[in-house]
Parts: C-alpha cells; sequence; structure tokens
C-alpha cells in the first residue's frame, strides 16, 4: 500500500527513536552478495563490526546504506533483508520486546564503537533489529536510487502484532480505512516509517511474518531485468500503485525485496 514512503534524510543526525534506520543482510555467499548489489544499486563495500562474523557496510556516494554479513557455514537461517529500529536504549527496548511476548534471539551486545543491538522477533515471528546508535548512526541518506525507502511487516492480521510494536517503540498507528485491506502505517510524531499488511491465507507457509525491505531505483523496469540478468529473480511483476512502480524480486540466495520508483 505504501511502499514508496521513505523517511527523511538524517543530515548527519541520529533517526528518531522508533525509526527504521538500517537494514542487513546475512548470507553464505559474502562476495558473490557484494557482486550483485553492487552491480544493481551501485553499492561500494568497507569492512563494518566482526562481532556477528563478516560483515561489510554497502555505501553509496560514500554514505552508508545498509549492510551485509556472512551467515556461519553450519547455520541454515533464512536468507532475509532485516530492518533495524532506532532506540536510546537498546537494553530496555529488548525487555519491553519480552515482556509483549516477543523473542530476543541475539544480544544486546556492543558492535564496537559503532552502537549496540540486539536482534528480535515479534508475537507473530518476524524478526527485526534494534538498533542504538554510538559512532555509527545508521542509512545515512535516503529517497536517491539504491537507498530503502520503505518498510512492511506481512502478517496474518495486523491488529496485535501493531499493539506490539505502538508499546515497544512508541508508535502511533494509522489504519487505512478501505473497504477489505487490513493495513496500519506506523508512525512516529505523525510521520510514516513502516506498514504492517495483514494479508490473512495469502502469507506464504513457507515464510510466516516477515518484514519486506523496498529500495528505490531509476526505473523498476530496467532494475527487473538487472536482477535477472545478475542472477536474481522475478516473483511479482511491477505494478504502478499510488505510492509508486513496485516490484517484487529475489536475490540469487533468495531474499526477497521489492523495487520502487516513486518519482521523487
Amino acid at each position: 500500500m505504501t511502499e514508496g514512503r521513505g523517511s527523511a534524510g538524517l543530515n548527519g543526525e541520529a533517526h528518531p527513536p522508533g525509526t527504521p534506520c538500517w537494514v542487513s543482510l546475512m548470507v553464505h555467499g559474502l562476495a558473490a552478495t557484494q557482486d550483485f548489489y553492487g552491480a544493481l544499486f551501485g553499492w561500494e563495500f568497507q569492512p563494518g563490526p566482526q562481532q556477528l562474523g563478516p560483515y561489510v557496510r554497502a555505501l553509496l556516494g560514500g554514505h552508508e546504506v545498509a549492510g551485509i554479513g556472512q551467515l556461519p557455514p553450519d547455520r541454515h537461517l533464512p536468507v532475509a533483508w532485516t530492518p533495524y529500529f532506532s532506540s536510546d536504549d537498546v537494553d530496555l527496548t529488548a525487555e519491553t520486546v519480552r515482556h509483549c511476548g516477543g523473542t530476543v534471539g541475539v544480544g544486546p551486545l556492543d558492535a564496537a564503537d559503532a552502537g549496540r543491538l540486539a536482534i528480535a522477533s515479534d508475537p507473530s515471528g518476524a524478526v527485526f533489529g534494534i538498533w542504538q546508535a554510538a559512532a555509527h548512526l545508521g542509512t545515512a541518506i535516503s529517497g536517491a536510487p539504491g537507498t530503502p525507502s520503505w518498510n512492511e511487516l506481512r502478517t496474518r492480521d495486523s491488529a496485535v502484532v501493531a499493539k506490539f510494536y505502538e508499546t515497544v517503540f512508541g508508535h502511533e498507528e494509522e489504519p487505512i480505512t478501505s473497504a477489505g485491506v487490513d493495513y496500519v502505517t506506523l508512525q512516529v510524531k505523525g510521520h510514516p516509517v513502516a506498514g504492517i499488511h495483514g494479508v490473512g491465507t495469502a502469507l506464504p507457509r513457507d515464510r510466516g511474518s516477515h518484514w519486506l525491505t523496498s529500495f528505490e531505483v531509476a526505473d523498476t523496469d530496467e532494475a527487473i531485468i538487472h536482477v535477472t540478468d545478475l542472477g536474481g529473480h522475478l516473483l511479482k511483476p511491477a505494478r504502478d500503485t499510488p505510492h509508486g512502480r513496485v516490484a517484487t524480486v529475489t536475490d540469487p540466495e533468495g531474499a526477497v525485496f521489492r523495487l520502487v520508483h516513486t518519482g521523487r
């Protein structure tokens, strides 16, 4: 519904608490994944904190936009983009996650001098991160092709899980008032920062509830061609929406993401 909405640029300031501030991807083939996203989005890479294994930060025009890490060989976890939400106190936020029926799978722990993080899942099982910034503020630019533009939780029913995020991060809920549509926009101080889409039985059984990240592109149809040429796959063809032209694709390891041209 709202795939094309992006957060404002940071201008060297930390993201407000509750705002998606970073996206990260854990993969089996780090070098091949860098080649894919580097060719698709024009990203360059530099080493990042290594607490969870080999990890690089993707840069666009010298600005940090995303992270990619190497999964341990014995870990057969789903390969998926994970959004991180900003927090002033990751330990307190992690404790609130537990009290509200979520699970904290990793941390809280320090990522060198970059900041402090935890990786958690909500009551529906969708995985997300929590980031308390220090030296690393998170995604430094928005709106340009190659930057994350929107994060949407796809789940069976929006109602219960929306209350979870409202309590944990202080989000305000803004339901979409449309017949037959179960959609809630999460807001911070009146600004839309993420969405929750209740899709009922259309939720894939093999994935369950999950966050889906959209990336801005200059031309959605051309980007689809690049994805397939680079070894990725098209899942849902491009379509026009009120917030831009959107397509759903996967990278060569199967991580699902969206391409969106908002026309900004």
